[in-house]
């Protein structure tokens, strides 16, 4: 069968996406207003850019919006955030913190402190001023390269594109200069309200050609 995205819902179609692209994993992401106030938001269209330089990359989407009838495209705090201060931080999701990561998710107003929310410790970073995650076992600090924007209308994405200036590595993490996958504990996203943790990998061995 053939899905035309011309010819299907937007919705029907993003849950196409969702249910095919996965698992994702997700980027936790930790900003500053303009007032100091920050904000913590998850986002799963995440991943590397590029490792030389580091560049991290996610897409949050517009949320929709009702103006005078009509169904206009909003940022989201984050966004928003990251346009005005240029910075932000990606915090690692560990499934012992996936339910305080979850708490953070919730639709509330600006200028509401997700992490005071989500019962977390806002950490200082050591270039910026976006806080990170203390619980979080990785944090990435970012300064922003460039934002990609697909449009201005409701589940318009934004590609986020970020040089990552410094790692904060838990020392119980970062094993001979490794990351130690048994210690993190990653979660995936998933369709709909389900994630999944890493409970079994295998290895393969690229071919000599």
């Amino acid at each position: 069968m053939i899905i035309e995205f011309d010819k299907t819902a937007p919705e029907i179609f993003y849950k196409l996406l969702i249910g095919s692209v996965l698992p994702r994993p997700i980027a936790w992401v930790s900003t500053i207003n303009k007032e100091g106030v920050a904000n913590l938001a998850p986002f799963s269209f995440f991943t590397v850019a590029s490792s030389n330089p580091p560049v991290l990359c996610f897409a949050p989407a517009l949320k929709f919006e009702l103006v005078e009838g009509t169904q206009k495209g909003k940022p989201k705090d984050t966004l928003k955030n990251i346009q005005d201060t240029k910075e932000f931080v990606v915090n690692i999701v560990s499934q012992e913190i996936a339910e305080k990561m979850n708490q953070s998710s919730g639709s509330y107003p600006p200028g509401v402190n997700e992490f005071e929310k989500a019962g977390l410790t806002a950490a200082p970073s050591t270039y910026i001023a976006a806080p990170r995650v203390a619980e979080s076992l990785i944090n990435f600090e970012c300064n922003l390269s460039q934002i990609i924007s697909f449009g201005e209308h409701p589940g318009a994405g934004n590609l986020v594109l970020g040089y990552v200036k410094c790692a904060h590595m838990h020392e119980s993490v970062y094993k001979n200069g490794r990351v130690d996958i048994d210690v993190l504990q990653p979660i995936g996203r998933l369709a709909g309200m389900e994630y999944c943790a890493v409970k079994e990998r295998f290895v393969m061995v690229r071919p000599e050609v």
